[in-house]
């Protein structure tokens, strides 16, 4: 009973898998690597810095971390209970209520679109990775065929030798030496920026003109597919493996950067723009509207990916334990990453002589403008610019293995045949193949205006509807001191009251924040000075809506293919719970969930159970007999109730 009431060890090797159909986590130390994979991606890096800048620095901390505990810890606990209690990817587990399998739907949807332009980010992780490998980045100076006469670098050919011919020097020694030639800011064009303008993207000048596919990008995108593919070829038995890499790397890496970043002249600069408090910026409501959506999207709630890893852990592993020590980890990354970041855009404002906020940006402008740039005044910056890039990689395969597993599971569960579970890899493969091909538009010249519009628009309001359902469908068609009893015989205790009164009150009024924050803030999205045609904005509506409209669809279906003579009859049939509803393995299915006349039913019967059988006897005893006035004895033959 220890395993019971503790949870399984830290760690601790699982010699068969107790799941012997879809298989267990190798130990959890695999689950915890893979859900800190999945929740640190590259928002982490490119968006949770310039967010902290943006919105009070150091004061922007304190809604931040309140929003973590009141709304991102308790989603997160819930969903990996969801998930490991019944063991079944984001469509199985709605056996719970099925007539809201319709959100295991909308989560796929969300995925699927995150994970068709999530690869596309990476591949151009990786081609910048491989034109890293070279003497001299070819974002450094301006003297190449794509360059413009607007175009102003950092530092001279002259400077650049200068550099490299003393790279053990210090930087600022280095620095000096460099021709350090700024024009007004309004007016120049970084290398690092035409770079990516011009070569990397050829970018087009409208979404609706695609022009040519970049073969470069394509061919860069099939490897990081393959690469995807070959961790996951095997389930959560390979890439249970590989996370041991991929989600650690990524803080050496980090580690390194910081540790170069803050020994640079302005380093201190940039980190106190980072975290400086700007206390009045606290009684801004945009602030708070932020950092809840900052913890919702940064720890992956209602993509399905979370339940899906859980299932696949042991019945009584303590998630409790697990859903905090993920989320923390998560956030705590999210903050490192903005010394990393800052210190090096403090350095290079300091060379450029202007104000940090002009050289701050987030999101690609980040990824592969401004922080590239900053790259090339380090000594040896093609070393620099290969971690970086390979930082970024490792970030977003974390994230990217989780997704693809997300559709594999659900598609494998719902079928649940014995060949699909045994071919699990043509599922895989397959998978894998029609992402690749639907990202193929991706990576055409008009490529980074679609995938900057699925970012914004087919994973943004629809989350937090999915999110907002499923707290109510289990607090409250399922019923919340059901769902708690479950917790407790999962667990071996009940969860704790804080987060019981977060999952009924707290975590949906919040979400529901949110919500109306996202929008009333709504602005029509924009590319630097491109502004989208409305045409591309209602596509960009109807993909969000596509996943948020499988709900009421599915829901209809469920209702007209239920039984009952009314439709309130067919509405409670298509809410109750599935007969299948509850642990996959026989030998924990116990109490209410056992099969009448086991053992499990026997040995093992809930309070209610107990209480009720008490209330009979007793009962039982007090109308045992009632004395007539002839002395007979009258039973009472009326039932109970």
């Amino acid at each position: 009973m220890d395993i019971l009431k503790n949870g399984a060890v830290l760690g601790e090797p699982v010699k068969m898998d107790k799941n012997s159909r879809r298989g267990n986590w190798g130990n959890q130390i695999e689950f915890i690597l893979t859900s800190v994979g999945y929740a640190v991606g590259l928002g982490n890096v490119w968006r949770f810095p310039y967010l902290c800048y943006r919105n009070g620095g150091g004061a922007f901390m304190f809604p931040y971390f309140i929003m973590l505990v009141f709304c991102g810890i308790p989603l997160f606990f819930l969903e990996l209970s969801f998930g490991q209690f019944a063991s079944q990817g984001c469509l199985g587990v709605w056996r719970i209520s099925p007539m809201f399998k319709g959100v295991g739907y909308g989560m796929m949807v969300v995925s699927t679109y995150i994970g068709i332009y999530y690869n596309v980010v990476i591949c151009i992780a990786f081609y910048y990775f491989f034109s890293s490998m070279t003497n001299l980045l070819p974002w450094t100076y301006c003297n190449n065929p794509w360059n413009t006469a607007s175009c102003n670098g950092v530092v001279t050919p002259k400077g650049i030798n200068s550099t490299l011919a003393n790279a053990t020097r210090s930087l600022v020694t280095g620095a000096a030496q460099a021709a350090v030639e700024v024009v007004n800011k309004t007016k120049r064009t970084s290398p690092s920026e035409e770079y990516w303008k011009h070569y990397v993207l050829n970018i087009s000048d409208d979404i609706g003109n695609f022009g040519d596919v970049r073969l470069p990008i394509l061919g860069c995108l099939a490897v990081s597919w393959v690469v995807v593919f070959l961790c996951l070829i095997r389930g959560v038995k390979s890439s249970g493996k590989v996370v041991y890499f991929t989600a650690t790397f990524p803080y050496v890496v980090l580690t390194i950067l910081f540790i170069r970043g803050i020994t640079l002249e302005g380093a201190v600069t940039g980190i106190k723009y980072y975290l400086t408090p700007q206390w009045h910026k606290i009684l801004d409501a945009k602030v708070w509207g932020d950092a809840a959506s900052q913890i919702f999207y940064s720890l992956g709630c209602a993509w399905g990916g979370l339940i899906t890893m859980a299932s696949y852990n042991k019945f009584h592993n303590n998630c409790y334990r697990d859903s905090i020590i993920i989320s923390i980890t998560n956030c705590a990354t999210s903050v490192y990453a903005g010394f990393v970041i800052f210190s090096i855009l403090g350095f290079m404002a300091h060379h450029l002589n202007v104000d940090v906020s002009e050289v701050a940006d987030h999101g690609p402008g980040l990824a592969f403008v401004a922080y590239p740039e900053a790259l090339t005044l380090l000594p040896i910056s093609p070393l620099w610019s290969l971690l970086f890039f390979f930082m970024l990689i490792l970030l977003g395969l974390g994230t990217q293995f989780c997704l693809l597993e997300t559709l594999v599971t659900a598609i494998v569960d719902e079928i649940g045949t014995d060949w699909i579970m045994k071919n699990k890899t043509v599922v895989t493969g397959g998978v894998a193949v029609v992402g690749f091909l639907l990202g193929v538009p991706l990576t055409t010249q008009a490529g980074i205006y679609w995938l900057l519009l699925m970012d914004n628009y087919a994973a943004s309001f629809s989350l937090v509807i999915i999110s907002c359902i499923m707290c109510i469908c289990i607090m409250y068609v399922y019923g919340h001191k059901k769902y708690f009893k479950d917790v407790e015989m999962m667990l071996g205790f009940p969860p704790p009251i804080f987060f019981r009164v977060c999952w009924r009150f707290v975590s949906p009024i919040i979400i529901s924040f949110i919500l109306i924050f996202t929008v009333i803030q709504y602005k029509p999205i924009t590319y630097n000075d491109y502004v989208y045609p409305g045409w591309s904005l209602a596509i960009g509506f109807a993909m969000a809506l596509s996943s948020v409209i499988c709900i009421p669809i599915y829901a209809l279906y469920k209702i007209a293919k239920s039984e009952g003579n009314t439709f309130l009859e067919r509405l409670k049939k298509s809410c109750r719970p599935d007969i299948k509803w509850g642990p996959a393995l026989s030998e924990d299915r116990i109490g209410r969930y056992a099969a009448p006349g086991s053992e499990a039913d026997v040995e093992v019967r809930p309070l209610k159970e107990e209480l009720k059988e008490k209330e009979e006897e007793k009962r039982d005893e007090i109308s045992l007999s009632i004395q007539g006035s002839n002395g007979s004895t009258a039973h009472n033959t009326t039932p109970s109730a």
